[in-house]
């Protein structure tokens, strides 16, 4: 297989989403508008400017709204334009949006192969709006297609009552317990945990699903990193509707990517500036290898393009021989 060279983190300012979660960011700021994204740049451009030759070499995008990512009909498009460019493409979804993913499907094996879904099974608003075997359906339907999946949950004190019954749930639907999401409240400062409980009786909760991505995110979660960050050389923070990226999410300073794509991108890593009191974005970024000698963690198994359903696969570093 290709090596992978860079991941790229893709963001839509979609603010409009079916479900209504409390623990959600948009929901905490107030900042749900319902308004669908304006792209000021066209499909061709932003293939072009994605590129593998633009980005180095075959990239790990990975797209998600701040509403729900499937609902622009853009999406479909975008994401096949990324898969036939070479790249291996993740899509952040609440999973209920079924003929979104009839399209994505309409594209060849090997395009599918290097698809993957990030299901975030928001429980009881999905059970509430008579949508859970609608969620479930569509895990079925992209995994007979080829492509690869993980759930996850949002660990919040809302689901405690309901933990055992979600893990019995996913096993019983997808073959594994889910994945689980450390949920911060954003509207602190600096940032906690969203719960009531201690931070040792929040960890111990999510312990019950032996998940690596709820201990890597609470191990690093409010860790200032000191170390040599090469997000920014290896990875960026992408707009999609308007083009700029930065660095990572402490960058100030952003490129227009699409503006001009006969310019080269200027890819320079992050060093030791970072400006954040933390990772915000942890699971993404440094779970890749971006600080090289941190032990990674991986949802794209790098040898086969999938994922181990339910869990994440350590893996090589993503990044180590950039």
């Amino acid at each position: 297989m290709e090596k992978i060279k860079r991941f790229i983190e893709c963001l839509i300012p979609v603010t409009v989403c079916n479900l209504k979660c409390s623990y959600c960011y948009i929901t905490q700021l107030r900042d749900r508008d319902n308004k669908l994204p304006e792209f000021k740049y066209d499909l061709k451009t932003i293939s072009v400017a994605l590129s593998k030759k633009r980005l180095g070499g075959c990239s790990y995008i990975s797209i998600c709204g701040a509403g729900e990512t499937l609902i622009p009909c853009e999406i479909v498009g975008i994401t096949h334009s990324f898969l036939m460019n070479g790249h291996f493409v993740n899509l952040t979804t609440n999973g209920t949006q079924t003929e979104r993913f009839i399209q994505l499907m309409d594209t060849s094996l090997d395009n599918r192969s290097r698809l993957h879904f990030a299901f975030s099974l928001h429980y009881l608003e999905l059970l509430n709006k008579n949508l859970l075997d609608v969620f479930f359906e569509n895990i079925k339907r992209i995994r007979k297609a080829g492509c690869s999946f993980v759930v996850q949950i949002n660990m919040c004190d809302e689901y405690i009552p309901y933990l055992d019954k979600i893990r019995e749930i996913c096993i019983k639907e997808v073959g594994a317990p889910p994945q689980v999401a450390a949920t911060r409240n954003e509207r602190t400062s600096p940032v906690e945990l969203l719960t009531a409980l201690s931070k040792k009786e929040y960890s111990e909760l999510g312990k019950k699903f032996d998940s690596p991505l709820f201990n890597f995110t609470l191990k690093n979660f409010m860790v200032k990193r000191k170390e040599y960050c090469y997000a920014g050389k290896w990875s960026g923070v992408l707009n999609l509707a308007t083009g700029e990226m930065r660095r990572c999410y402490s960058d100030t300073s952003p490129q227009n990517i699409f503006e001009d794509v006969s310019k080269p991108i200027i890819f320079k890593a992050i060093g030791r500036s970072c400006g954040s009191d933390f990772c915000v974005n942890s699971s993404h970024f440094m779970s890749l290898g971006i600080i090289p000698f941190l032990k990674p963690l991986l949802m794209v198994n790098l040898e086969t393009g999938k994922v181990l359903i339910g869990t994440l696969q350590k893996c090589r570093n993503f990044f180590l021989e950039n």
